[in-house]
């Protein structure tokens, strides 16, 4: 602080003592993290994105890619092909002309279709008993479910209870030894506990019983939360191999799954049918590299597909069902 004086320059004026007023920073509203990024930062990001989006399309473009190439241009790069050439679709023609591959896909497809169903209906309804505080057993019914995230029963009891049900070789064999995803019930449970109890009061004072609660006012407001919980069986069933691997001796009943796994791990060649084809210019057996990549399409595609369609529900869904509860 500065004094003007008569006929002198600016005389320095002392601080104030201790304890005075003293003028403080003005805080920012918002922390570092939470403000706009920077130039650089952006750019940044979006490097990064780009990588990682490459890193995501460029197998699966060489996959494709190859799946359709001729056997000329496979032989020319020696291996996986990433630059198109030439169109040649004998290899799809020969694993849906008949054979095991045609099989597997409609076994997995059964399994996805029937699993999902079962799963679905076994998880609501038993989250929805769960979340009625006074339904029969609730406590302990509920230390049972949570107990499977502790201990797991193992491989050998599994397999035990599976064959003595005599559910060996059997599509059952895929499906009802994981019919219930405890983290799926837990999602939905959550959910269901926060639907406000005013609304199933009322539904009972008009004489609804439980399925009727469950059918015409839980299920309408768990569409989301229903919707994702059924692409996480989905895609589970789809992807699944293993229980195949432990219950499945029949070729003829294996899923898509084991069979890519049989063909790409185990080096065997695709046992297809037909050796000749009804469309023009295609005369003779694809490459086994283009059978085994265009077996690797067929598997990837339907996940693929149907994603972007509950894709709207995924965010929406999981935090709805997870964050309260």
């Amino acid at each position: 602080m500065t004094a003007q004086l008569s006929g002198a320059g600016p005389v320095p004026v002392a601080p104030p003592p201790d304890g005075g007023p003293r003028k403080r920073r003005a805080r920012p509203d918002r922390s570092v993290w939470e403000g706009p990024p920077s130039p650089a930062g952006q750019l940044g990001k979006g490097v990064v994105l780009t990588l990682l989006v490459l890193a995501v399309l460029f197998p699966m473009w060489s996959v494709v890619v190859t799946s359709l190439a001729s056997r000329e241009t496979i032989s020319e790069t020696g291996g996986m092909v990433v630059v198109p050439r030439e169109f040649d679709p004998s290899a799809y023609v020969t694993i849906f002309n008949g054979g095991q591959i045609t099989q597997a896909v409609w076994i997995s497809t059964l399994v996805t279709v029937l699993g999902t169903a079962v799963s679905l209906v076994l998880t609501v309804l038993a989250a929805y008993g769960l979340s009625r505080p006074g339904s029969v057993a609730h406590r302990g019914l509920l230390f049972f479910f949570l107990l499977t995230f502790l201990i797991f029963p193992g491989l050998v009891p599994s397999y035990l209870v599976v064959t003595g049900l005599g559910l060996k070789d059997s599509i059952w064999s895929l499906i009802l030894p994981s019919a219930i995803s405890v983290f799926n019930l837990v999602v939905i449970r959550a959910f269901f506990m926060n639907v406000p109890g005013e609304l199933v009061d009322s539904a009972r004072i008009d004489g609804a019983g439980e399925f009727r609660i469950l059918w015409t006012i839980m299920l309408p407001l768990s569409k989301a939360v229903v919707a994702v919980v059924g692409l996480f069986y989905a895609v589970g069933y789809w992807n699944a191999y293993f229980n195949s691997v432990l219950y499945i001796d029949d070729n003829d009943k294996f899923p898509i799954q084991r069979v890519l796994q049989t063909y790409i791990l185990g080096g065997q060649s695709p046992a297809v049918s037909g050796a000749s084809f009804n469309i023009p210019g295609v005369t003779a057996y694809p490459p086994t590299l283009a059978v085994k990549m265009a077996v690797v399409v067929v598997t990837v595609l339907p996940a693929v597909i149907v994603y972007p369609f509950v894709q709207r529900h995924f965010t929406k869904g999981v935090i709805t069902g997870a964050v309260k509860g």
